[in-house]
């Protein structure tokens, strides 16, 4: 198996998921550059390296694809969209010149295909509009895929939280990093995502790739916040500063990168397809949602709050015995 892309949130804890399911068979990829990111199952390859990708397949003669590939960097694919697309579209391309027909894949896309200007909760039949590089190259590579290979299934994911390979690849490692160092995160009030726990992620992938299911699906967990909101829940219950969560609406940022608003996903249609509720809500407990815009601030003096419990409860669904 291969799972391309894995210095990102969803890879890495994929290739963690699978690799130790199945020991040595399992193959990750990751950029040249990104030389930090070691390990016995990992290769060096950019993923628009089509030779690159041909060998790989050659030399592994993989049966199944989990691609994780995309550059999500806002500010950078606004500023380069030739990176944006080299790396988010051009891979595509490298991919499927190498994998044979009978090569099953699976594919990674998001919720950031959507504008959001409407009241969210959006089907897969609903048109996209992105606002942003990142979301225009990401509708274009869910394109070839569909155009190519119509038997490969696109699974549309929010922000996917876990443990990230250099603790700020993902949303909540950022926000949890500058709060670590006492420094600000400002985060709207009305952009308004559906998060989902990588642990239900990861089984979630297992159960696609086992099926034949097929085309567009969303991958979002039920629970609907905001990224105000989110920073909400990692301040209180990492025990950081309540300070050093600052609110703003999209309209009072600056122009670049431009920001989605309520891309809130509705996953029904995979949940039908599989015969069961493939997410838990993140975070897990009613408890630890925001009620009102102060709500990080209201501790009580027995709170329990601190890194290792936003660990346990935030990175690691707490709803499943184990991470397998």
């Amino acid at each position: 198996m291969l799972v391309t892309g894995v210095a990102g949130v969803a890879g890495y804890n994929a290739l963690d998921y699978f690799s130790r399911k199945h020991p040595g068979q399992v193959i990750g990829t990751r950029r040249v550059d990104n030389w930090r990111l070691r390990g016995e199952s990992i290769r060096p390859l950019d993923a628009f390296d089509a030779d690159g990708m041909k060998r790989l397949f050659d030399e592994y003669e993989f049966a199944s694809v989990l691609n994780c590939e995309g550059t999500c960097k806002l500010k950078s694919c606004e500023y380069d969209p030739q990176n944006a697309h080299r790396i988010n579209v051009e891979s595509v391309n490298a991919l499927l010149g190498a994998a044979p027909e009978a090569t099953r894949i699976v594919t990674l896309s998001i919720d950031l295909v959507y504008s959001g200007a409407g009241s969210g909760n959006h089907v897969e039949e609903d048109p996209t509009d992105p606002v942003t590089v990142y979301g225009e190259t990401m509708v274009d590579a869910e394109q070839m895929f569909i155009n190519e290979r119509s038997d490969s299934c696109i699974l549309r994911i929010s922000l996917p939280m876990g443990v990230s390979f250099n603790g700020h690849a993902g949303a909540m490692d950022w926000i949890q990093s500058r709060f670590a160092k006492s420094l600000p995160a400002t985060l709207y009030y009305d952009e308004v995502r559906t998060p989902t726990y990588t642990d239900c992620l990861n089984q979630t992938f297992e159960a696609v790739l086992a099926s034949d299911l097929s085309g567009v699906f969303h991958a979002g967990a039920p629970r609907q916040l905001s990224l105000y909101e989110i920073g909400q829940i990692i301040n209180r219950l990492g025990g950081y500063e309540a300070d050093c969560l600052m609110g703003l609406r999209r309209s009072e940022a600056a122009p670049i990168p431009p920001r989605a608003g309520n891309v809130t996903m509705n996953s029904d249609k995979l949940q039908k397809a599989l015969g069961y509720e493939p997410f838990d809500p993140w975070p897990l407990s009613d408890e630890h949602v925001p009620t009102h815009r102060d709500w990080h601030r209201e501790r009580q003096l027995d709170e329990e709050g601190s890194p290792a419990y936003l660990l346990e409860v935030l990175t690691r669904n707490p709803g499943k015995s184990s991470r397998s």
